[in-house]
């Protein structure tokens, strides 16, 4: 008897994983096959694929016309067709030993949908997608790979459709095209939709080219002129793609002075810098320092959940009609720390102190549900968005400002003395970020590494051993794994205090 052909589909939650492996079996027993389907949910949200595994048969190569007996899960070395719905879920596929060079084809897309790890790094946590693509290469027989997401869009359908003309155009199948596309007829949802989107995957697999426009992507922020020129006029070629998208970020968090504040402050490190290493150092300190001048507060959520353009992509992402009304619920939980950083310091100061006292800083978090689509659920984010004129004057502002100044002082300082040390003193900006607990545990740490920099300029070793402090702090937010990088140092951690300045 013939060996079953055999495939694997791993998809994410709410990818019609499901309705993909439907559609597969409804058109393999269109095409007079055998065909068995189980299936194997993820445990978490975005920790774990739900998994699908399809065996079929040609009903002409089994004994007496009897069903045969098939396997209910993929054997690694013996699977036909992986199929992912994400670039990491590809990589979990290889790494288990389900493509192999001697007959697996891979479909996969190659946009990313982060996971829980990468998300809650306490700096860039995202998995490096590069390595994936080399071990595709490596390991499959046949690859099939572009961001199928971005096709998904451009059909107004969803990435299962898409996927599925890749199954069909990399004829990896003993299943015509036709069967397929009764398959998404009989379904009779979102039809020319998902026909639409088939037709895209197939013609892909076929030509093996991507997505080329994509109209629903949303248009970048166009900055005023004025800050841009400067960039233009005024500072090195190298730099000026990453200045160009920090003067984007400001103009957008808050005007175009904000982002000639941003200029203002890079003039200086871009005077200390030079050609002889394309002047990496104003390039990092821009980076870092354009993340850290549009710090989240209240005012910033609340005018990104307001904007009109995100209601607008809620309702793509959901495939609503014109006429059919969609919900959006906020789950907010602001407490005293959160309120009083959008007042002024001489109100902020005196009631943080009192609520440290009575012991209700952490007890006075407000559990708050807002649904943004009605006007008594929109109005309150709407009216904080509208602060944003006056966020100047606010305390968690004034705070975070006299900290970046502290920051720039030390790369300057470093700079003059050790340029591969100032990079790494730029690079601490990232330990400072989030609100509430994580924005105090980040603030303490960058105060413990900074206050071990004078003792490593000057020192051959002092670049890597701030490196080294710098990722102990990531590593471990609680501070442990700092305390015993500082202990390896000879420094010991001292006294910190977190007062408003």
């Amino acid at each position: 008897m013939t060996r079953p052909t055999t495939i694997l589909i791993a998809a994410l939650g709410g990818e019609g994983g499901g309705v993909l492996s439907k559609w597969v079996v409804e058109a393999a027993e269109a095409a007079n096959l055998w065909v068995q389907f189980t299936s194997v949910p993820g445990v978490a949200q975005r920790t774990g694929a739900t998994t699908y595994y399809i065996e079929m048969l040609p009903r002409d190569d089994t004994a007496d016309g009897k069903a045969p007996v098939m396997a209910l899960l993929p054997s690694p070395g013996a699977v036909d067709v992986v199929v992912a719905s994400e670039l990491l879920e590809a990589g979990r596929a290889i790494q288990n030993g389900f493509v192999t060079p001697d007959c697996t084809t891979l479909i996969a897309s190659t946009h990313r949908i982060y996971a829980i790890a990468e998300k809650s790094a306490m700096s860039d946590g995202r998995f490096d997608g590069d390595n994936v693509m080399r071990a595709a290469a490596q390991m499959a027989k046949r690859t099939l790979m572009a961001d199928m997401g971005k096709l998904a869009r451009q059909a107004g359908s969803v990435i299962n459709a898409v996927l599925l003309g890749a199954m069909a155009g990399a004829k990896a199948l003993p299943v015509p095209r036709e069967a397929f596309e009764d398959a998404i007829r009989r379904g009779g949802i979102a039809v020319e939709e998902n026909l639409a989107g088939f037709a895209l995957g197939y013609d892909l697999a076929e030509s093996g080219e991507g997505a080329t426009d994509d109209s629903s992507e949303p248009q970048a922020v166009r900055p005023d002129a004025a800050p841009i020129d400067r960039i233009e006029q005024g500072f090195p070629e190298q730099t000026r793609p990453i200045l160009t998208e920090g003067v984007k970020r400001l103009v957008d968090y808050q005007d175009a002075d904000y982002a000639d504040d941003y200029l203002d402050r890079l003039q200086v490190v871009r005077d200390l810098d030079g050609p002889e290493r394309d002047y990496a150092l104003t390039s990092e300190t821009g980076r870092n320092l354009a993340l850290w001048m549009s710090f989240e507060d209240l005012i910033r959520v609340a005018d990104l959940k307001t904007r009109p353009e995100r209601m607008e992509r809620v309702r793509r992402e959901v495939h609503a009609a014109p006429d059919q009304p969609v919900t959006i619920s906020e789950f907010l939980k602001p407490g005293v720390e959160e309120w009083c950083s959008v007042m002024p310091p001489w109100l902020a100061r005196p009631l943080l102190a009192l609520a440290e006292r009575t012991g209700v800083t952490k007890k006075l978090n407000v559990g708050m549900r807002l649904k943004t689509t009605t006007v008594l659920g929109f109005l309150p984010l709407w009216l904080v968005a509208k602060l944003r004129r006056w966020r100047r004057g606010t305390y968690r502002f004034r705070q975070e400002q006299a900290l970046i100044e502290q920051w720039l002082d030390q790369v300057l300082a470093a700079a003059r003395a050790d340029y591969d040390l100032a990079l790494e003193v730029a690079d601490c900006a990232l330990l400072v970020k989030g609100y509430g607990d994580t924005h105090h545990r980040g603030t303490r740490n960058f105060k413990l590494v900074m206050a071990a920099l004078p003792s490593l300029i000057g020192r051959e070793d002092g670049a890597a051993q701030l490196k080294a402090l710098r990722e102990a702090a990531l590593a471990d937010p609680e501070g442990d794994g700092l305390d015993k990088a500082l202990t390896r140092l000879g420094h010991s951690r001292p006294e910190i205090g977190m007062a408003a300045e």
